[in-house]
């Protein structure tokens, strides 16, 4: 898996992708997508405007994948809750209950494109396909795979202080290993696809 993202000169990019990288990217984004949960839809004959102010959660996801998708404002992922101060926990409660549910809906639309976007691919009779994304798309799909990488990076206990070269020196027959190269994977997809929005 050596796929790289090129610039398409307008601004979007493109990507060779074989069956197998498109049946990981698919399969990953659903997972993504079963994560972040269903979207909240307005009830049959409420109000959608009303739907836009309805509040979200308060407290963060326990889930450690999901809390590093959706952590809290005024801490960090790896601070210890109960060392934090009551106006702290209090400000980032408020900021959660008023912003979760837009940032899980944006997550979920990001993971949507990459699912529809290879679900629309022609597999040809080579058993594989160019990927090709307007510039939309390629923010949306920078946004899903660094997602992917944070879920994870989480289940892999990678943080922010790791370079991960631990990763690489696992053996064959680790558990994790599959999971540790779909990382890397991400990451080399994602460092491409940042160098084509900066062209």
């Amino acid at each position: 898996m050596a796929a790289e993202f090129t610039a398409t000169g307008d601004g979007g990019a493109a990507v060779p992708l074989d069956e197998v990288e498109i049946s990981i990217l698919r399969s990953l984004a659903v997972q993504l997508l079963e994560l972040l949960g269903p979207g909240e839809e307005p009830a049959h004959g409420e109000d959608p405007l009303a739907a836009l102010f309805t509040e979200g959660p308060s407290e963060p996801p326990s889930d450690p994948a999901l809390a590093r998708l959706l952590p809290d404002a005024y801490q960090g992922p790896d601070v210890d809750p109960g060392r934090v101060d009551e106006e702290t926990h209090a400000a980032s409660a408020d900021f959660r209950r008023y912003t979760e549910n837009d940032l899980r809906a944006r997550k979920r639309a990001d993971a949507l494109v990459v699912v529809r976007k290879l679900d629309g691919l022609d597999v040809g009779a080579h058993g594989g396909a160019v990927l090709t994304l307007d510039g939309d798309e390629s923010r949306q799909w920078l946004g899903a795979l660094n997602d992917l990488r944070l879920a994870i990076g989480s289940r892999l206990e990678v943080t922010d202080e790791d370079d991960g070269g631990g990763l690489y020196a696992l053996p064959d027959d680790d558990p994790r290993k599959p999971m540790v190269m779909a990382y890397l994977w991400l990451g080399a997809l994602q460092e491409t696809l940042i160098e084509t929005l900066s062209v």
